[in-house]
């Protein structure tokens, strides 16, 4: 339960680091970029055994780490464009309910059980993550034309959790998980780096120190959220589909009551409702566990 928690806390942290940078007016690109190589730092250091880079590329695990890293930078643009095109609403739904690719994934490769609680807990949650999610009175409001790019988001979204459950499971050693959250998180800042040359040699780039402590802030809680979800993954707490929805719609309601607590937000009637269907939700997961 501890690393469950644990994960939500971090993931909590982030949409809090997140909120600020708009306060102190960090620029989010060369924030995540720097938050890269932070969050890969943490992982290096907790890692107890010796590192070899030459024997990097022997790891099971290491060519798809590369292929995440990428994918961490692509859904982070995916993300940006949703946000400018139809808003932060569409973007929250659709990264929330990107869970329900490694849940269908749980129930299909790894035969986890759907008794009657379970699936209710999960049919409410998806719903509860919606309601909690969307903070407009008149719902998600979407241009046709625009419709691909929170689909894109969702789909990414959910291929990068689904494809840690997969690795973790398949190919990395208890011991490893630092060394195999570091190297996705270097994967992701080769590619930012990249990025950031791009927009230099486009005369588009200003060095701001603000960006370099935005990013230290974010990569801290970001590195620990993959760290504890994998630990919480291993736990053997719930099955895999259960510890994504009782992760994805906690940081939910924990994110929102920090919304209301530290930024003043306001919530709608569905908002209060999406919170209470949030915890019967997972009180029928967890009751399933135990009957």
């Amino acid at each position: 339960m501890i690393y469950l928690l644990l994960s939500v806390l971090s993931s909590t942290l982030i949409f809090v680091v997140f909120k600020l940078f708009k306060t102190f007016k960090v620029n989010t690109l060369h924030a995540i970029v720097v938050n890269y190589a932070v969050a890969c730092l943490c992982g290096l250091l907790g890692y107890t055994d010796t590192i070899n880079l030459v024997q990097m590329p022997q790891y099971q695990w290491f060519y798809y780490t590369l292929g995440l890293g990428a994918m961490f930078i692509i859904v982070f643009n995916l993300m940006a464009l949703t946000t400018q095109r139809s808003g932060l609403s569409v973007v929250s739904v659709a990264t929330k309910m990107s869970v329900v690719i490694p849940i269908v994934f749980g129930l299909v490769y790894y035969k986890d059980s759907l008794g009657i609680y379970k699936f209710i807990g999960i049919l409410l949650a998806l719903i509860a993550v919606y309601l909690a999610s969307v903070k407009k009175k008149d719902g998600l409001a979407i241009q046709p034309r625009n419709l691909i790019f929170p689909v894109l988001v969702f789909l990414g979204s959910g291929i990068i959790d689904t494809s840690i459950k997969f690795l973790e499971h398949s190919f990395v050693a208890k011991n490893d998980v630092p060394l195999f959250s570091a190297t996705i998180f270097f994967a992701a800042f080769v590619i930012g780096i990249l990025v950031l040359l791009v927009q230099k040699l486009r005369h588009k780039f200003t060095f701001q120190w603000r960006n370099i402590a935005g990013g230290i802030a974010l990569g801290i809680p970001n590195y620990f959220s993959i760290y504890f979800l994998v630990q919480a993954l291993r736990s053997g707490l719930f099955e895999s589909s259960g510890i994504f929805t009782v992760n994805n719609v906690a940081i939910v309601m924990f994110s929102t009551f920090v919304g209301i607590v530290f930024f003043k937000e306001r919530l709608l009637p569905k908002n209060w409702v999406g919170i209470g269907l949030a915890i019967v939700g997972i009180f029928l997961i967890a009751l399933e566990k135990f009957l």
